[in-house]
């Protein structure tokens, strides 16, 4: 965790709260686009979401528990409502304008109100996860226990929440299906690459903080021993 000026802590965390509102929104939107590989169903936001993870615990790591907390807050209804007037305006992926807005999408809202849900659910049990494990000497056992775990409880609320005897015949079908693919290729991707990422990009943010700043790392140091 760095020390930081008052300044400089406030502008970080303007920027992460701003990445976890771009990914939510994006993933909001990508889940509502399914398709098909190798014969099973999923959707375009299980290439999304897991940057919200790679957030979360970059932001637990730099920061602390509290702060990771805080943000999670402070993006939840901004995020939401940027989610439903994207969804809104481009429908499945087409566009339909702002005319859109004079009446209530209900299948769109419902998403947003999913996501909502399960987007508190799932991050605040990473950043438990999270601060609970990364003072472990293994420094990829904290992301890779909290992306396992958040991953798997944001996707099963999500998808239930979202659209489980919904109006769209095709998602209240095979959410269950769609989910569960989802929840591996989340998985895949964030054990893959995004573990691997978290290492390089922990390293080197933190190295430009302490230069930009003229701060001391306060964490633990054999974590970053052990991956440099």
């Amino acid at each position: 965790m760095l020390t930081l000026t008052t300044d400089q802590r406030r502008r970080l965390l303007a920027l992460m709260v701003a990445f976890h509102i771009a990914v939510i929104a994006a993933s909001n939107y990508l889940v509502q686009l399914p398709f098909t590989v190798f014969g099973l169903h999923t959707t375009w936001g299980a290439f999304s979401f897991p940057f919200i993870f790679l957030a979360t615990d970059l932001t637990v790591r730099l920061f602390g528990k509290e702060p990771a907390r805080a943000i999670i807050l402070r993006v939840m209804l901004p995020a939401l409502v940027i989610s439903y007037l994207v969804s809104v305006i481009f429908p499945k992926g087409s566009y339909v304008g702002m005319a859109a807005f004079g009446e209530v999408n209900l299948f769109v809202a419902r998403i947003a109100l999913a996501s909502f849900m399960a987007y508190l659910l799932g991050q605040l049990l990473d950043v438990q996860v999270f601060d609970r494990l990364r003072r472990l000497g293994a420094w990829w056992v904290a992301p890779a226990a909290s992306t396992l775990l958040g991953n798997l409880v944001d996707t099963l609320a999500f998808f239930a929440i979202a659209f489980h005897a919904g109006p769209d015949p095709f998602m209240a079908l095979h959410w269950p299906e769609i989910a569960a693919v989802d929840y591996a290729i989340k998985l895949a991707i964030s054990l893959a690459f995004f573990l691997p990422l978290y290492g390089v990009l922990l390293k080197t943010l933190t190295q430009r903080l302490v230069v930009a700043t003229g701060s001391a790392d306060r964490w633990p140091e054999r974590a970053a021993d052990r991956r440099g």
